[in-house]
């Protein structure tokens, strides 16, 4: 099976980040304060366990948003989806109905996002998708930086099925 698309984006926004690293730092600040200077960090100062559990739980958050991963792959036979640690698709030509780009526009924010008249949105940037519409009735959008490239796919694909 030749691959005839490939995809794989990932969170790049410089903002995102920033805010995650500000998040990020709250922590450690606090955990330096508390437990290195031993001065109370706040008014009313959390636990030093619970500083600590604070600490893992906002590192783990940064740790998933670093691993996730948005991929796409097409053949002629199937899309294949993967956004990493969450979900895995695999779609073959002949099960959709209908599929074709679209401009999803904000649904509410990146990630996956449940019930929008695309059916379950993937996405990691941006506002361009693949809509995909199976013979079941169920439907999901894949988000694309690569709208055009996958614009051509679909053309190609769906004329090798009408011949």
């Amino acid at each position: 099976m030749k691959v005839e698309f490939k995809e794989d984006q990932k969170f790049t926004q410089w903002w995102l980040w920033l805010i995650l690293i500000i998040i990020g730092l709250l922590p450690v600040y606090g955990i330096y304060k508390q437990l290195i200077l031993g001065e109370k960090f706040g008014d009313k100062p959390m636990p030093d366990f619970g500083l600590i559990i604070m600490a893992i739980f906002i590192f783990a958050l940064l740790a998933l948003f670093y691993l996730m991963r948005l991929k796409t792959e097409i053949d002629q036979h199937e899309i294949r989806m993967s956004f990493f640690p969450f979900t895995n698709k695999k779609t073959r030509w002949r099960d959709i109905k209908s599929a074709k780009i679209v401009n999803y526009g904000f649904v509410g924010g990146w990630g996956i996002r449940i019930g929008t008249k695309y059916g379950t949105v993937y996405n990691t940037k941006g506002k361009m998708g693949l809509a995909i519409e199976l013979k079941n009735g169920r439907k999901f959008c894949i988000g694309t930086q690569k709208a055009e490239q996958l614009e051509q796919i679909l053309k190609k694909q769906f004329n090798l099925n009408n011949s």
